[in-house]
């Protein structure tokens, strides 16, 4: 049996969120595989150049670039940017996020808007900013970054729970009317080691629940960029609206 290796060698892409945690390890791992790199932060300037300057030294290329997700105007000039120095995007991964455990009753309109902003918002405009250029070209790759939260619910996330359910609805609508020369996909990780999932940070009832998962363990960013490696790849070009689920069996759905 031959062995299957990834290129995306002369590619460009996009990723939301990715200074740190998952988004950073999709870029390393788009970068190793021969893509050139956007890397979107807010307000996390020298972490995002540090790991520009670490794909640089293993002979990528990539772009830090310094964009609120949730606003259409830096959104567009995000996407302007990028082009203009990487080139014509191929690939974007919306990965941008935000956690918040609280109980319903006490959650604020603040809070709900915080949450939905940054994690389904978001989505809308960067496929809106990136669908374009990829109709122009009749060829593009998706990625949304969902949860498994998003597919079984969890008590004290609703509007976390809310907005990731509303990534794979948008994934499905936007997969049947962007096909064939459009794909897009999502990919509902379970708890992941990353800073944003603290468990420390989360209630006993939540502790509890993650301990209990099949794997007996959370999983590690290179896990979720595998997933999404796959899918930016020729291997999945049969992969329309699809969720995948790197989540340990969290959710066997």
């Amino acid at each position: 049996m031959t062995a299957v290796s990834i290129s995306l060698a002369g590619r460009t892409a996009l990723i939301t969120g990715a200074a740190t945690g998952i988004g950073a390890a999709i870029a390393c791992a788009f970068a190793a595989a021969g893509a050139k790199v956007a890397i979107n932060h807010f307000d996390q300037g020298g972490v995002a150049k540090k790991l520009v300057r670490e794909i640089e030294a293993g002979g990528g290329e990539a772009l830090a670039l310094d964009a609120d997700v949730t606003e259409a105007g830096q959104v567009e000039r995000m996407f302007d940017q990028a082009q203009t120095a990487l080139g014509p995007l191929e690939i974007l991964v919306n990965n941008a996020g935000v956690i918040l455990e609280k109980p319903f009753v006490d959650l604020t309109e603040q809070d709900w808007d915080r949450i939905v902003d940054t994690d389904l918002k978001s989505v809308f405009l960067c496929c809106r900013a990136a669908l374009p250029g990829m109709q122009q070209r009749r060829h593009g790759i998706m990625i949304n970054i969902a949860s498994e939260l998003g597919q079984i619910g969890r008590a004290g996330f609703a509007p976390y729970c809310a907005a990731k359910a509303g990534v794979i609805g948008l994934t499905r609508s936007l997969a049947r009317e962007l096909a064939p020369s459009i794909r897009v996909n999502a990919i509902a990780p379970g708890p992941v080691n990353t800073a944003m999932l603290s468990l420390e940070r989360m209630s006993a009832a939540v502790r509890e629940q993650e301990a209990a998962i099949p794997a007996r363990r959370v999983g590690e960013p290179h896990e979720i960029a595998a997933t999404a490696l796959f899918l930016a790849s020729d291997l999945a070009s049969f992969y329309y609206g699809q969720v995948l689920g790197p989540n340990g069996g969290a959710a066997m759905v």
